[in-house]
């Protein structure tokens, strides 16, 4: 069977009104702009293929400046307007199915991602909520009677649909009135939306107060530290890659992959910090898929379950073992990528290189090892 296409949309198009005038989805929170934190969480899951964001006219440099060049549209003055915009722009390559993500949600964790989509295996729309926990009251002027809270939920998103359900939900929706959210268009066109479990972590930024809780939220987590090691053989024939860059050499390095150490141990370290295996876990060799495949995803993805679990890098730390080529030549292009991969700062990416003495298997040039600590605090 043919495995259903999905995409994930992220509607990024706020002018930042609420938030003093800055556009909360590019704001910073622990370390990188909001925005980014899902963006990562979203291409790092496996049964995602690609990833969109709708931004506001007008805020290309912002959006590159938080993410790097990735695919975007420009939405409209309403959220309606720019979430029907998006899914125009993918009516062109329609996918399966369609996740629609607020941006001021940052966290998004893989377990809801995985229950939204199961659940479109029986139905048009799924969506993540929350019972109500609080005594809910009406108001006026003075507190009136209590309002029955047992079948109401706090309605988050994620929300994950059949594309061609909600498109047609968006193009047929009245264009003088506005729903309150794309769950509500879907089930107005008479198909069922599921409910499955949310979580606290999607909770959405608004106010100021709320950016601070979700700072102290990261800030009062644990930082945690995990090491990869990674090697490969030198051959003739082969293109070398190190930490993202080609490095002109007489020989490369072998693998199933594009073989680059550098990347395969920093993954590996990052996969560790969460608990998440190794790269093998999640990229097998015996996959012909990955035959050839440039190391760079590999580490965005252990990158993206990393923000999935609200995580911040904080630090990579890399060394490399080789008589030769010489680094040093090379060292500050490779921290630029790897941290450009990671959505970090250069500053907080470290490349040593040292040889082994001419001992061993990199002694005698047969191969490259490279070792590589990563930190990150996790909520």
């Amino acid at each position: 069977m043919t495995r259903p296409r999905t995409v994930a949309l992220i509607v990024a198009a706020g002018q930042g009104n609420r938030m003093g005038g800055s556009p909360k989805q590019f704001m910073a929170l622990g370390g990188k702009a909001v925005v980014a934190h899902s963006y990562h969480a979203f291409a790092a899951h496996p049964a995602i293929e690609d990833v969109v964001v709708v931004i506001g006219a007008g805020q290309e440099a912002e959006l590159a400046a938080a993410i790097g060049e990735v695919r975007h549209v420009t939405g409209g003055a309403t959220r309606r307007a720019s979430v029907l915009r998006g899914l125009e722009a993918l009516a062109a390559d329609p996918p399966t199915r369609v996740l629609i993500h607020d941006a001021a949600r940052p966290f998004v964790p893989t377990a809801v991602i995985d229950r939204l989509l199961a659940e479109l295996d029986r139905y048009e729309g799924a969506i993540p909520a929350l019972p109500v926990a609080d005594t809910l009251v009406r108001f006026d002027d003075r507190m009136g009677d209590t309002v029955d809270r047992a079948d109401l939920f706090r309605v988050q998103t994620p929300q994950a649909f059949i594309f061609d359900a909600v498109l047609a939900a968006h193009r047929h929706w009245p264009s003088d009135t506005d729903p309150t959210d794309d769950a509500q268009m879907v089930r107005q066109t008479g198909h069922e939306v599921a409910i499955v479990e949310g979580d606290r972590m999607l909770d959405k930024l608004t106010f100021p107060a709320d950016f601070a809780a979700a700072e102290a939220r990261i800030a009062g987590g644990c930082t945690r530290s995990a090491m990869g090691y990674d090697v490969h053989r030198l051959v003739a024939g082969e293109e070398l890659w190190l930490g993202g860059v080609l490095v002109p050499h007489d020989k490369g390095l072998s693998g199933h992959s594009d073989a680059d150490v550098a990347l395969h141990a920093i993954t590996d370290a990052l996969l560790g910090t969460i608990g998440a295996g190794d790269i093998g876990t999640h990229f097998p060799p015996s996959d012909p898929k990955w035959r050839g495949a440039e190391s760079g995803q590999f580490l965005t993805h252990a990158a993206g379950l990393v923000a999935a679990r609200g995580g911040v890098i904080d630090f990579i730390d890399l060394t490399l073992i080789c008589e030769a080529p010489k680094i040093g030549p090379h060292r500050e292009v490779m921290r630029g990528r790897i941290a450009e991969l990671l959505s970090i700062d250069p500053d907080q990416v470290s490349i040593k290189a040292t040889t082994s003495e001419r001992l061993g298997f990199t002694g005698r040039g047969e191969g490259i090892a490279a070792q590589a600590i990563a930190t990150v605090r996790v909520p």
